[in-house]
């Protein structure tokens, strides 16, 4: 990086990501996962896991077990229906952050609730050192588009800092035992939004990675649909990506990151912040 408020972004793009399609869910995946491994994109910071799914109607992953993952899920359209062994039982719909702290240990099963096919982004995070053997826990929160509507709107941020709840239903973001936060923008044509990022404790500045969500439909070739710019403030949007587009950024300890909407619709996008 040229100056501590330079961001270096690296473009991950679509066709790059792992795709399947078995017939009753058609997945990505951004990092090594399930059988797809890439040792040049196992994780990226706490970031483990970044999976864009759809699942169709009455069918989903059965009961299966995690432990010592940070788990959470933000739904983009249709209807999750969650299921787990601590008794927890829902529906979740557009814009629900579904969060579960695995810890010592958890089962569950995740469906497409009726008679739409739910399309939903799939995010794991490794715990902070010490906490991945905690007691689990499980949390959803609900936003709204208009509580998204061109700002960068907080989901999830660590358990550790004040801007969180530990209650299991609250508002704000949900709580993570991970160094991680996550945000959610749905940003109309000719916006730009700056984000200031959180302060960090390394010197050398923080990883972020920006996810753009792919909502015209199953496309595992060239991205095409809308149209996000992103780079550093100081530089102005310098990478235009598409939909299912995403960039690894490393960030200089005084930078902020500047988006504008390039395209004719609105843009919905997750943007990870990472210590």
């Amino acid at each position: 990086m040229s100056s501590s408020r330079s961001i270096e972004i690296i473009p991950r793009r679509n066709t790059d990501r792992a795709h399947s399609d078995h017939g009753w869910l058609k997945t990505f995946h951004t990092f090594s996962f399930a059988n797809y491994h890439d040792p040049k994109n196992e994780s990226f910071g706490s970031l483990r896991v970044l999976n864009e799914d759809r699942v169709a109607p009455r069918t989903g992953f059965g009961t299966h077990s995690h432990q010592e993952y940070e788990i959470f899920s933000y739904v983009i359209s249709g209807a999750l229906e969650h299921q787990d062994s601590m008794g927890n039982t829902e529906i979740l719909s557009r814009g629900a952050v579904q969060m579960t702290s695995t810890g010592t240990g958890i089962s569950h099963s995740e469906k497409a609730h009726g008679s739409e096919e739910v399309h939903f982004c799939q995010i794991w995070a490794s715990p902070r050192p010490g906490e991945g053997k905690g007691k689990p826990a499980y949390f959803t929160r609900h936003f709204t588009d208009q509580d998204k509507r061109n700002q960068f709107r907080l989901i999830v941020a660590p358990s550790n800092s004040s801007e969180v709840s530990t209650e299991r239903e609250a508002e704000g973001p949900a709580p993570i035992r991970s160094q991680l936060r996550a945000y959610a923008s749905l940003i109309d044509p000719g916006v730009s939004l700056v984000h200031a990022f959180h302060p960090s404790r390394n010197a050398e500045g923080r990883k972020a990675y920006i996810h753009v969500v792919q909502k015209s439909g199953y496309n595992p070739g060239n991205a095409k649909g809308v149209r996000l710019r992103v780079g550093a403030q100081i530089e102005g949007p310098i990478i235009e990506l598409r939909e299912g587009d995403g960039s690894y950024m490393f960030v200089g300890k005084d930078a902020e990151l500047k988006v504008e909407n390039a395209g004719e619709d609105a843009v919905e996008f997750l943007l990870f912040d990472m210590e």
